[in-house]
């Protein structure tokens, strides 16, 4: 069952089951939005915008044309997208540039994502940060600009650029995971 609150304007009719759109939410009739996810009050998803199932869109996120988001990712509240390098007051490009957002990755709170860039699988964008580069699977970047400062695992354990955490537990890469050295 789809849950769409009253003062929610859905347009799309490509909607996933158990997903949950709350007050104030605007959809536009193209986009595709998967099972299980919860778009929070006062986002706003525009027409070119594909989410994965499992997602979470926080309140005061605008989700703008090309952006591509796959399952199990987390977006904070006012994240916010830039899908035109070159803004003119009524002068529309071609074609917008969004971004990518791979499986699990997760973005803080107010972060900003310049337009072109890919998140990796798992990665983690710090609150605040301005992200102008892509990033790879498992990195946690932060900072104005956004640089890689370490690594996050799969249950969220972040890790120093030696790929060790707070414990002195050092971790490793094997078959595309970050899992701790026995």
């Amino acid at each position: 069952m789809i849950f769409i609150h009253p003062s929610a304007e859905v347009h799309s009719t490509t909607i996933g089951e158990n997903t949950r759109i709350w007050q104030h939410v605007v959809v536009l009739k193209d986009a595709v939005i998967g099972e299980n996810c919860n778009l929070n009050y006062n986002t706003f998803v525009e027409n070119d915008v594909v989410l994965g199932n499992h997602v979470t869109v926080k309140s005061g996120v605008y989700l703008w044309d090309g952006i591509q988001v796959e399952d199990y990712v987390f977006i904070g509240p006012n994240a916010t997208f830039v899908n035109n390098t070159t803004p003119r007051s009524q002068q529309y490009p071609d074609r917008h540039i969004g971004c990518y957002i791979k499986e699990g990755a997760s973005i803080g709170a107010n972060a900003t994502i310049l337009g072109g860039i890919t998140i990796g699988r798992y990665a983690m964008i710090g609150a605040g940060s301005v992200l102008t580069k892509s990033t790879g699977d498992f990195e946690l970047w932060y900072g104005n600009p956004a640089s890689h400062k370490g690594y996050v695992t799969k249950q969220g354990t972040t890790l120093d650029l030696n790929l060790m955490d707070t414990n002195s537990t050092k971790y490793n890469f094997v078959n595309n995971e970050l899992l701790p050295i026995k």
